[in-house]
């Protein structure tokens, strides 16, 4: 059960799985609350234990998703009081929209973003932010935002038992109304508070999904450390639009 392998314990002792990360303490001003799951480190600031051992759960499954297509990762997760803390952990000066971040080494919760996830939409959301852990948290700019942040999101939905129309219900509608994107995102459409925020996501994470089911899983990954031309033989004019072209199958 997962209760029992987890163990409660103030910030900066030990338990029987060993000390604290100790790039992990002195977070916040007075005592922490950590959890511990299976393979998952949970760290909160007047967060109720239940959330956090409920977190510590989903980190786990989400470990073994990334695991499964990228490679292992050690999920290290601050769960602060505001949003406001969390901003100042991440270096963030705007989290509007967003539920949760990451950094090179760990993930942030965004308090009130993640209040308002399903229980369904948390696991992916969780499961985006260790994509990103797993993969170098964008690998400082190297990536195309479109597939750093679409990758995560196919990570973070492959498993998750969601239809295309419903994870991309804003895009869907303007495609509907006959309003395709012309182009792949850039990293200005990710800016927190974007006009269209929601729809960017979409699209990033459609066309990673089209080249996983036309060129498989591996090849989606190659990308990472590629380029479109090496990875998948096409043009970036070529897969824009086959992109184009999957979204009007997909939600026209």
């Amino acid at each position: 059960m997962l209760t029992g392998m987890l163990a409660l314990m103030s910030a900066g002792l030990t338990a029987g799985a060993g000390p604290l990360p100790q790039e992990t303490r002195g977070l916040w001003p007075g005592a922490a609350t950590v959890v511990r799951g299976e393979h998952s480190v949970v760290i909160g600031h007047r967060v109720p234990l239940a959330d956090l051992r409920d977190l510590a759960s989903r980190a786990d499954r989400a470990r073994r998703t990334v695991g499964r297509i990228w490679g292992p990762v050690r999920p290290v997760i601050l769960f602060p009081a505001t949003d406001a803390e969390a901003a100042a952990l991440a270096g963030a000066g705007s989290t509007g929209g967003l539920a949760a971040m990451a950094t090179a080494d760990r993930v942030i919760v965004l308090p009130s973003g993640y209040a308002r996830l399903s229980a369904i939409g948390r696991d992916v959301v969780i499961t985006h932010e260790l994509t990103h852990v797993a993969t170098g948290a964008t690998r400082g700019g190297r990536v195309p935002m479109w597939l750093s942040e679409g990758f995560a999101d196919y990570v973070g939905y492959r498993d998750a038992g969601i239809g295309v129309r419903e994870a991309a219900a804003e895009l869907a509608a303007e495609v509907r109304a006959g309003t395709l994107p012309a182009r792949l995102p850039g990293a200005a459409d990710f800016a927190p508070g974007a006009p269209r925020l929601a729809q960017t996501y979409e699209e990033a994470w459609l066309a990673c999904r089209y080249i996983a089911e036309r060129f498989g899983e591996k090849a989606l990954v190659r990308l990472y450390g590629s380029d479109v031309g090496s990875a998948l033989g096409l043009s970036p004019a070529e897969l824009t639009a086959a992109w184009r072209d999957h979204l009007r199958r997909e939600l026209g």
